[in-house]
């Protein structure tokens, strides 16, 4: 039984060295691509610039994603660290900030 199991793992090493490469590869044509294309197609024409290649895409993409969208992993629920009464303290503080007054007595809130 423990054979078995060395063999496959011994299997699933070369496998990933050798597909991460063609893996990576597939990702940069395709996603460069798609940059590349929507860029030649649009840009060229409207404002006079140049063409570019299918690396500039990608790079252009990878770019973009690091200033604007991040690699992703974020997002989570950033709560959890906090203890209730900090929980709370900020459930009022948007309240204040961002929550109309519904009372008929009340003056509404001017924000300068």
């Amino acid at each position: 039984m423990n054979l078995k199991r060395f063999r496959k793992k011994r299997y699933l090493i070369p496998l990933a060295i050798v597909g991460a490469p063609v893996v990576i590869a597939i990702v940069v044509f395709v996603f460069g691509g798609i940059v590349m294309l929507l860029w030649n197609w649009l840009l060229p024409r409207l404002f006079g610039w140049p063409e570019i290649t299918l690396l500039q895409g990608f790079g252009l993409l990878v770019l973009c994603r690091m200033l604007f969208g991040g690699f992703g992993g974020g997002g989570g629920n950033h709560s959890k660290n906090m203890t209730p009464a900090e929980r709370e303290r900020v459930r009022a503080r948007m309240n204040d900030r961002f929550c109309a007054t519904t009372d008929a007595n009340e003056a509404p809130v001017s924000r300068d």
